[in-house]
């Protein structure tokens, strides 16, 4: 693997330190409504901050389109931040300009400063070498420790590496280190659990993981797919009919590759889907014309789970089934606790990502045990369809 410089590299006393983050929380009414994405960047920030770095905050908030908009203001994540840090948080309401600049030259040794939204000037998502040089007049040093935003090249996640000396942050820095466990150079078997609806969506992941890993699980609505593919009627479920010969050509990647895919055997059907709909557990064989397959049966977790068991390394983007609705979620829920189960023995390391299935793995409550749980979303996924990522390839030494 290509290494890259952390924070053990770097000389942050006394120096500005930009430190990018991604504070882009879930907020209602100007009220930040879950807070693991401020829990994740707390460790870089007070080292950096303890060291005697002077902590300016670069964030995104939101999709503003280049220009101010009071909604999508940083303003309220301050006061939440300086209470989770246990210390005062400044707060200035520009991140380029005079204002910026005044806030910045009146720190002192470790303290910490956010500066407003990013995307309010249309310079950050342009990647724009003025408004890069506007930001990199605020620091001596660059953080990057926002992996979730590491897929776009910015000013604050890309431009700014090209002119100060640039590291990683401890969450980057953890976040690249799982990744390499669980594809750059994992232990085999390698299993890969990829779920969700719309086979349409991962078909860049599906093409990668096939010469990458040695079993596919394949579930949700993308296994309808697959499973129509192969002439299985599966009545009226998510299906995408259209994309019947690209399932075939990922089937006949797999098999060239040596790559074993795994689909479901059986499946629980309902006619309608809501909670506590009447449901029952039919071969797959056996869909009946009107009933949809909502999860995934018993004998096809079993199957699942047995993979797992010969696995060294799981990585895992997506649900099994509807896993929002009970009793949908039992495919998911028994396979993640039976995951978690041998990550904590020791027997595996599992790697998940991806907004549906760490919210599975939490229903599940067997997020916790996982080796990582990345809450980058689409960084994730590009990482997993083998794409280069912008944010993480400057930061090589």
């Amino acid at each position: 693997m290509t290494t890259f410089k952390t924070l053990d590299d770097a000389d942050v006393t006394g120096k500005r330190v930009l430190l990018r983050v991604d504070l882009n929380v879930p907020m209602k009414d100007g009220v930040v409504t879950d807070k693991t994405r401020i829990e994740r960047v707390l460790p870089t920030i007070r080292e950096i901050s303890e060291k005697g770095g002077r902590v300016v905050l670069l964030a995104h908030f939101g999709r503003p389109k280049g220009k101010p908009n009071a909604d999508m203001s940083l303003a309220p994540v301050a006061p939440v931040l300086a209470e989770m840090l246990g210390q005062p948080v400044g707060f200035a309401d520009d991140c380029v300009g005079p204002v910026a600049a005044g806030i910045v030259s009146a720190l002192k040794d470790g303290n910490v400063v956010l500066l407003e939204n990013t995307r309010f000037h249309e310079g950050e998502e342009k990647n724009a070498p003025d408004f890069v040089d506007a930001l990199a007049s605020l620091g001596d040093v660059y953080v990057n420790d926002a992996f979730s935003a590491a897929h776009r090249a910015h000013a604050s996640t890309e431009g700014l590496a090209h002119h100060l000396p640039s590291y990683a942050g401890r969450t980057m820095q953890a976040e690249l280190e799982a990744l390499e466990k669980g594809l750059g150079n994992p232990e085999r078997p390698v299993v890969a659990v990829v779920g969700g609806a719309k086979v349409s969506s991962k078909i860049d992941l599906l093409q990668n993981l096939v010469s990458r890993v040695d079993a596919l699980v394949i579930g949700g609505g993308m296994a309808n797919t697959f499973l129509a593919a192969q002439g299985i009627s599966v009545g009226k479920s998510l299906c995408e009919h259209d994309l019947a010969d690209t399932a075939r050509a990922i089937v006949e990647a797999a098999k060239a590759a040596g790559c074993a895919i795994v689909l479901p055997v059986d499946a629980v059907i309902a006619r309608e889907f809501k909670a506590g709909a009447a449901s029952e557990t039919v071969d797959v064989h056996a869909v009946p014309d009107d009933a949809m397959i909502l999860d995934a049966g018993p004998k096809s977790v079993e199957t699942v789970n047995q993979w797992l068991d010969k696995a060294k390394t799981l990585v895992w983007n997506g649900p099994l089934g509807a896993f929002e609705i009970q009793p949908f979620d039992k495919a998911t829920v028994a396979a993640a606790r039976h995951a978690a189960e041998l990550t904590r023995a020791g027997k595996l390391v599992s790697v998940a990502g991806g907004g549906d299935t760490v919210a599975a793995l939490n229903q599940a409550g067997a997020a916790a045990d996982f080796s990582y749980v990345s809450t980058a979303g689409g960084a994730f996924l590009e990482w997993m369809e083998g794409k280069p990522l912008p944010g993480v390839e400057v930061l090589k030494a």
